[in-house]
């Protein structure tokens, strides 16, 4: 790994803010904005086709460098315009039923628990969420017993919620359903670039994931993983365009036969190549130490949170992550925010509204979120905590 001041001047954006949103959009590494602008300048020159054309062995090697961050092949990979596009994606490949039961979590991301209701009112799926256990996270025992009792077609879960330090035990979850041989897709969204993922000790047949997060790429940018079951299967997403199938005839057509299945032809190049070169930095920097950094960073902030006045960290669970998430009576959400950003200080504020079951529980309105990478220093942490003290 390199130094945090090799980190650190490969990162324009240190030099202006002390960026604790990395579980929003995290500040992208030069050669992610290299790779973006240097497309942008050749299609300006020669043209959008024939820039994509010219980089198109640049473009492939995307496939591969998720591949490899994943423990996948290149063929297991689609490019999507954001997390939330690809798990639709792969949402609407499921052969549901009316009746059908889907097995989720009470801590599913809110943009996924509003698929699951469309589902259930459109589809006449029924939505079915495992326990939480005391500790925090999802109760493995409540679910194993929903598996047996319900027969659920899809098992669905957030990986890292967006809304807590929680870190969800998608290994286990994931011989539960291949056990009983059910689907099985996890949104990583905020896991992807934060810690190592292999799917295939995940036991997933989709994983979606955005780069503008803890990966540092750009925004309008995200994949998907399909297993080699549910290619093998035939799945393949409701509305496919001539990306994803050949048109063989007036009434008739056949899906690709890798993950390409699931995307649309229109994608941005720049886009694809500054997500490539997010995964390498990844890569290069050794996701391991990713883990251990941020996890180091969190857990200073969530030992220092307390000692304010108040001041209540609301993470639960046997394993946290790098999202901190923290609450005070005192603290007026748009107030606090203008205080933090008077001194070029970004973190975000998330509502009961992303997170209805688990703040309801907590019984706090909304939460402050805090969420360091592997960039950022324990003298910004020590800054941030000096200037909550004096709001």
């Amino acid at each position: 790994m390199k130094s945090r001041s090799e980190l650190r001047a490969d990162t324009p954006g240190c030099a202006h803010c002390i960026h604790l949103n990395n579980a929003g959009a995290a500040l992208p590494p030069r050669p992610v904005l290299q790779a973006m602008q240097d497309y942008l300048a050749l299609e300006a020159e020669i043209g959008g086709y024939e820039a994509a054309d010219f980089k198109a062995s640049a473009i492939d090697q995307f496939y591969m460098a998720v591949a490899q961050m994943l423990g996948a092949r290149a063929r297991n990979i689609a490019f999507a315009g954001s997390a939330t596009d690809a798990y639709a994606r792969a949402l609407s490949a499921v052969p549901f039923q009316p009746g059908d039961v889907m097995l989720t979590t009470e801590n599913d991301y809110v943009s996924n628990q509003i698929a699951f209701l469309s589902l259930q009112k459109k589809r006449g799926v029924r939505i079915v969420r495992a326990a939480d256990a005391p500790e925090g996270g999802v109760d493995v025992g409540d679910m194993e017993r929903l598996v047996r009792t319900q027969h659920p077609a899809l098992v669905a879960v957030t990986h890292v919620p967006t809304n807590s330090g929680l870190i969800q035990p998608a290994e286990t979850i994931g011989r539960l359903c291949r056990e009983n041989g059910i689907w099985y897709l996890v949104d990583a969204c905020q896991s992807a670039g934060q810690m190592p993922l292999n799917v295939e000790q995940i036991g997933c047949d989709f994983l979606a994931a955005t780069f503008r997060k803890f990966l540092r790429g750009p925004r309008g940018a995200g994949f998907l993983f399909v297993s080699d079951r549910a290619l093998d299967a035939g799945l393949e997403m409701l509305l496919p365009d001539m990306r994803g199938a050949q048109w063989t005839a007036p009434d008739a057509y056949v899906p690709v036969a890798d993950a390409r299945r699931f995307e649309y032809w229109e994608m941005a190049p720049a886009l694809i190549l500054g997500a490539r070169a997010a995964v390498e930095y990844a890569l290069e920097t050794g996701l391991e130490a990713i883990r251990e950094s941020v996890g180091q960073l969190a857990a200073k902030t969530r030992t220092m949170l307390p000692a304010l006045p108040g001041v209540q960290v609301l993470d639960r669970g046997a394993n946290l992550s790098g999202i901190v998430t923290a609450w005070s009576p005192a603290w007026e959400a748009q107030r606090l925010m203008a205080h933090l950003s008077d001194h070029r200080i970004n973190c975000r504020i998330s509502t009961i509204g992303s997170a209805r079951i688990d703040f309801g529980r907590k019984n706090v309105p909304w939460a402050l979120r805090i969420s360091p990478h592997y960039y950022n220093t324990e003298a910004e942490i020590d800054t941030l905590i000096e200037v909550l003290s004096r709001y």
